[in-house]
């Protein structure tokens, strides 16, 4: 259970404003945990409420495509993705491996 280690990160920036009630979390599509996955161990270990922002990423093809890669296979770890224009293999990514707090609001 790597979300853990993600959850753990969070919280201890999170705490330093104060005590929290709420986090605001953007995940990226490449990154190395589903956004769903995260909320729900973000929710179960510190009961704050918790809002996910979902990025989609960017990638950068050899083809010459720079936009949203094409997610073709997502689980825990692992993402697979390709240019959704020529279907090349990972093309090189630009953004959206991120795990990022964006907000938090405390009591």
């Amino acid at each position: 259970m790597h979300e853990q280690v993600f959850v753990a990160d969070i919280v201890k920036e999170a705490t330093k404003h104060g005590v929290v009630s709420k986090v605001t979390v953007e995940v990226g599509a490449l990154a190395p945990i589903p956004a769903a996955e995260l909320e729900a161990a973000l929710r179960m270990t510190t009961g704050w409420e918790v809002e996910i922002v979902e990025n989609a990423g960017t990638v950068q093809c050899k083809c010459g495509y720079h936009g949203a890669p094409k997610i073709t296979d997502k689980g825990h770890e692992y993402t697979i993705y390709e240019c959704p224009k020529c279907g090349a293999k990972l093309p090189r990514v630009v953004s959206g491996k991120e795990i990022i707090l964006k907000d938090v609001t405390v009591e």
